[in-house]
């Protein structure tokens, strides 16, 4: 198995959904953050791929034909560069809403894991993205910043920008594949996401 879609885009962005729809498409697992969940001894190696101990990506990766969400995310250029025929596809919403909705989700999850997460993360956002949370200018201007490099830093005819809007048809297109005939799965709501949150604390 090989990744054939590289997933640049943020948390926040419908990653969850993309998750769902490239594995209905590709038929194949998608390394979403859920995996790491799934696979707490990943924590280490992500870790060690923030502190610039990148893991060799084939191996890791074995089992999956596309990498979406964080941490994957955060280490596009490297995972593209080891699967130079796959498509980058960048995730994308506006903002504000990006913002209103991982200040309310993503942003929340410190001490609610564990220190190895909490760290993991740390050094994630410090080598690759704002440190500071709690800020709103600071962590949309990593956002917009984020996109910028992506679409600076990917050859247009292998980059694919996309918003749920968009639903299956630009995906689809990519992939020479018919468009299913059903919806485009929508998944991992705020209201969701928290709602699993609380299920979780207990």
């Amino acid at each position: 198995m090989t990744i054939r879609v590289v997933g640049a885009g943020l948390y926040r962005t419908g990653t969850k959904s993309l998750k769902v729809a490239l594995e209905r498409l590709l038929g194949k697992p998608a390394y979403h953050m859920a995996e790491v969940f799934l696979h707490p001894e990943h924590v280490a190696t992500w870790h060690a791929a923030a502190l610039g101990l990148m893991p060799d990506w084939r191996a890791f990766l074995k089992d999956y034909d596309a990498t979406l969400d964080a941490p994957a995310a955060y280490f596009w250029p490297e995972i593209s560069r080891a699967f130079p025929d796959a498509l980058v596809l960048l995730s994308v919403r506006s903002e504000e809403s990006w913002w209103r909705s991982a200040s309310q989700t993503v942003m929340r999850t410190a001490g609610l894991v564990s220190p190895e997460w909490d760290a993991m993360n740390n050094a994630i956002r410090g080598a690759r993205f704002s440190t500071s949370e709690t800020d709103r200018e600071s962590m949309i201007e990593g956002f917009r910043q984020h996109n910028d490099q992506v679409r600076k830093g990917v050859d247009p005819n292998r980059l694919l920008e996309w918003t749920i809007g968009d639903g299956w048809e630009p995906i689809c297109s990519a992939f020479g594949v018919r468009v299913p005939d059903e919806p485009f799965p929508h998944t991992n709501s705020t209201e969701e996401w928290l709602a699993r949150a609380r299920e979780s604390n207990r």
